[in-house]
């Protein structure tokens, strides 16, 4: 809360900084870091195609601002001041944008009704919509209001469309999910990762990725019942020490720690904790299995389409509902969700025992990253044609 309210006190100081009266600028306003990951291939191939403009990226919350505040993609990354009627017009006039995009989840009235006022053209990526949420309701108006302040809205889905026309928003376009182009991206990069090859040696890796307490919870039967050719990779989701210790204690193989990794045989432990952030996508490269967390309580499942792209089978919890990707790569049978210990045990131990059942089970969930690619190159021609 702390970061939440002193962020946000030298917004105003920051654009006058930054950006003068001359400067030409397009807006990306994201939640949080997610979002700011699910908006990022929109704002590197617009920073590549329209070189001259400056990029702003404003965050709500203090988790996607304090991580990417020195994001090499914008020009001024700052925190977005409360949504009202003043706020949003010093900002929209300081900013001045010649395009507003907004990702995924966020719809501030004030700010959108100013870019309205001022004529900006303002776009929604990434929209994801279900008949729960407050557009779709008789006390919804305001919202509604807003929502048809976008230009454009592109949205993940055509059950989000389909809602959408329900309340007579029809300037929608089915893109899909940019966070496949963000994924599909990462293959080709270098994911070497030394530490994680010497650990890994010869082994069958299992990497569980983005893990709760409650995930190490239903995992740790198989950790400590799996064949000694079976390793684990294990990076939580909070680097809180004292709960890492107290998982380790319940395991019975042998562990270390990413950060106590220099001097030690890597190869001769069977578990390597990660107690730092920013190596998770690499990681999964030489992933095996993967375990995605975050479905098992309701903390919200992680991005299993990071694992996916390298063609690994995955496993989640049950609690995944308004994960349409998860949904559907289920559907395929790239994906198992499991319910307890036991049902993480038989599964993992189906995947790691079972050769032709694992390569199949991964080729699936590589495929569907392959085939949903596609989105920013739809957003950005929708770009090029509003003439900036």
């Amino acid at each position: 809360m702390k970061l939440f309210v002193s962020g946000r006190k030298t917004v105003f100081e920051t654009l006058a900084k930054y950006i003068t009266a001359s400067d030409q600028t397009i807006w990306f306003h994201c939640a949080s870091l997610g979002e700011f990951e699910q908006g990022l291939p929109i704002m590197e191939a617009v920073k590549k195609e329209l070189p001259n403009y400056k990029i702003v990226v404003s965050f709500f919350s203090p988790s996607g601002y304090e991580i990417k505040k020195k994001t090499a993609v914008a020009d001024v990354v700052v925190y977005l001041p409360l949504d009202t009627i003043g706020n949003a017009k010093n900002f929209v006039r300081a900013v001045h944008p010649s395009l507003a995009v907004f990702v995924k989840y966020e719809f501030w009235p004030n700010y959108l009704f100013e870019l309205k006022r001022q004529d900006i053209t303002t776009i929604l990526v990434s929209g994801l919509f279900r008949e729960g949420q407050v557009f779709f309701k008789g006390h919804g108006g305001l919202m509604r209001n807003a929502l048809k302040s976008f230009d454009r809205i592109f949205v993940q889905d055509a059950v989000s469309e389909k809602l959408l026309k329900t309340i007579n928003i029809t300037n929608v376009t089915v893109s899909g999910d940019t966070r496949f182009d963000r994924v599909s991206h990462q293959i080709e990069q270098d994911n070497t990762l030394p530490f994680a090859e010497v650990f890994k040696n010869k082994s069958l890796c299992v990497v569980c990725g983005s893990t709760w307490p409650e995930d190490e919870a239903v995992l740790l039967e198989y950790m400590n019942l799996a064949p000694e050719e079976v390793k684990f990779i294990v990076a939580p989701h909070n680097i809180d020490h004292a709960k890492i210790e107290q998982f380790r204690k319940k395991l019975k193989p042998a562990s270390v720690l990413f950060s106590e990794k220099e001097g030690q045989r890597l190869q001769e432990f069977s578990v390597l904790i990660i107690d730092t952030v920013g190596l998770l996508s690499k990681i999964y490269s030489y992933a095996d299995i993967a375990y995605v967390g975050g479905a098992m309580g309701k903390t919200g499942l992680h991005n299993i389409l990071e694992p996916a792209t390298f063609g690994v089978p995955i496993v989640i919890g049950s609690h995944f509902e308004n994960f349409p990707e998860a949904k559907r790569l289920q559907q395929l049978a790239g994906l198992y969700a499991v319910d307890s210990a036991a049902e993480c045990t038989e599964i993992l131990s189906k995947l790691a025992t079972n050769k032709r059942f694992r390569l199949e089970t991964g080729m699936i969930a590589g495929h569907f990253v392959n085939n949903n690619t596609g989105a920013t190159k739809i957003t950005l021609d929708y770009i090029r044609k509003q003439g900036l």
